[in-house]
């Protein structure tokens, strides 16, 4: 296929396509392959500017827009995605590495969202509440927020995306957005189809670059008065505490230490089959992703058997092939971190059952590729069991009971997604009662959020802010309290009460 026509993207603004005024670039490369798939523009703090000028111009006309008016060009958007999903797929998958089922998946995701925001057209609630005082009428309704910023990971390049823009502009802002500089294509697809479906100029601005040089700009212009942020838990703390000094609104998503938990009445043939998807899905670059499982002594032998037999049979290449089930690591310093961490596991004491080791040979050669890797053995305080590894690791932790299970769970610094196999009902609402994670999930892995439904953490994941769902639009907007006094006179609240 044809992958873009461009050998060099260039930034969106203001409804055109601009190059940066850096004139810098950088190399986008396939994991599979290493091959260069399109050059990246480095932007510099000037772009943002222009950008967010651009933004703060076309939010004025933007925010008039009746709500319902506005949903219509989401409406399009989806329908446009629905009909390039294929070409949109196999496109994230070069840039990205999942496989293509994974990358359809995501694209889908990235299709509900769109028609799940424009019904928010309609409704963007508020309330309306009785007045303390006679003819009075009091209600609270949202209001957009102005230009929000957002920042993009590489490993979800369109679902998250489309989980920070669609709420934004639904609600009636305008948007700067630096996407990662080792997914860029994804945007630049977006970019266009918001321009095909009709968006007015302005409203969504795209801007390539570092996060050292665009994500700055982002945070220190005054326009800017949102900024939504998914990656690392070091780089969201240094954006929360300059957002902070600036006293801009800030959503963070900032990844996990996710636990399974299998317990001696689990159903062993669907714990292997979910942790299996949880851990090695997206070559375990997820913040989602399954790392550790708390197994219960009793049948922690035959968990351990049954996993090292279904990890020998995942097949590892190139994600356009669709027998592969395990793709590449996005590039050379994520596989060289994963291998770090064998050796961190070996020197701790673990166990290691299965894989870890750099895959160099044949088909792998070229590309970024690592084994599915299982220790066992594994203690609660080691590094592999409480540090983000973010590759295809999965570390065994035996447990006695329940209630030593949920200890361990709750014992890292994350609180993203959390899993239970059991059959009894009891454990099942005290497991949801008591996981310490903002997502739980039943006899499923730790992953397949719905994106009707809240996605975030707790602790070290997040600071209580939700993408996706209803509960994205708090990020974009602001409450606004309307009183309408029709009695004629002044009257005071608190004060003149019979």
């Amino acid at each position: 296929m044809t992958l873009i026509h461009e050998e060099q993207l260039k930034n969106f603004i203001d409804g055109k396509w601009v190059e940066p005024s850096s004139g810098k670039a950088t190399a986008v490369i396939n994991p599979a392959t290493s091959e260069t798939l399109v050059n990246v523009p480095l932007s510099a703090a000037s772009d943002v500017e222009e950008a967010t000028s651009a933004a703060k111009k076309a939010q004025k006309t933007w925010a008039l827009v009746p709500a319902p008016q506005r949903a219509e060009v989401l409406y399009r958007v989806g329908l446009i995605m629905k009909e390039r999903k294929e070409r949109l797929s196999q496109l994230l998958t070069m840039e990205n590495g999942k496989v293509i089922e994974e990358a359809r998946g995501e694209v889908q995701e990235g299709i509900d969202m769109a028609f799940y925001m424009a019904g928010e057209g309609r409704r963007l609630f508020g309330q309306t509440t009785p007045s303390e005082l006679k003819d009075k009428f009091a209600m609270s309704v949202r209001a957009p927020v102005g230009v929000v910023g957002i920042i993009t990971p590489w490993n979800f390049p369109i679902a998250i995306a489309t989980w920070k823009s669609f709420p934004a502009i639904v609600a009636g802002n305008a948007v700067v957005w630096k996407p990662a500089t080792e997914t860029p294509i994804m945007a630049y697809e977006l970019a266009k189809i918001f321009e095909e479906a009709g968006l007015p100029k302005g409203v969504i601005n795209v801007v390539f670059g570092s996060g050292s040089t665009v994500g700055e700009a982002m945070i220190e212009q005054e326009d800017i008065r949102v900024i939504s942020f998914t990656g690392s838990n070091e780089v969201g703390r240094g954006i929360a505490g300059k957002c902070g000094q600036r006293l801009k609104k800030v959503s963070l998503e900032m990844g996990g230490k996710n636990g399974v938990i299998v317990m001696d009445d689990a159903d062993l043939s669907l714990a292997v089959e979910g942790i299996l998807w949880s851990a090695y899905g997206t070559s375990g670059q997820r913040c989602t992703a399954c790392s550790r499982v708390m197994v219960h002594e009793k049948v922690k032998d035959e968990l351990e058997e049954r996993l090292q037999k279904e990890i020998a049979k995942l097949s590892i290449g190139n994600g356009l092939d669709e027998s592969i089930k395990v793709g590449p690591i996005i590039n050379r310093a994520g596989l060289e971190k994963v291998k770090s961490y064998i050796s961190i596991g070996k020197e701790e004491g673990a166990k290691l059952l299965t894989g870890g080791y750099i895959m160099e040979n044949g088909n792998h050669k070229k590309g970024n590729y690592f084994a599915p890797t299982l220790f066992t053995d594994v203690k609660p305080d080691m590094r592999i069991a409480q540090e983000e590894i973010f590759g295809p690791v999965v570390s065994l932790i035996p447990v006695k009971s329940f209630e030593e299970a949920v200890e361990i769970n709750n014992s890292v610094e994350f609180g993203l997604s959390s899993s239970i196999f059991t059959q009894n009902v009891n454990q099942v609402f005290a497991a949801q009662r008591d996981l310490d994670t903002g997502i739980v999930y039943v006899n499923a892995g730790t992953t397949g959020a719905e994106i009707h439904l809240p996605f975030g953490g707790t602790k070290g994941t997040g600071n209580g802010h939700r993408d996706s769902g209803v509960a994205a639009l708090d990020v974009f907007t602001e409450w606004k309290a309307v009183y309408v006094d029709f009695s004629g006179k002044l009257q005071r609240a608190q004060i003149d009460v019979e």
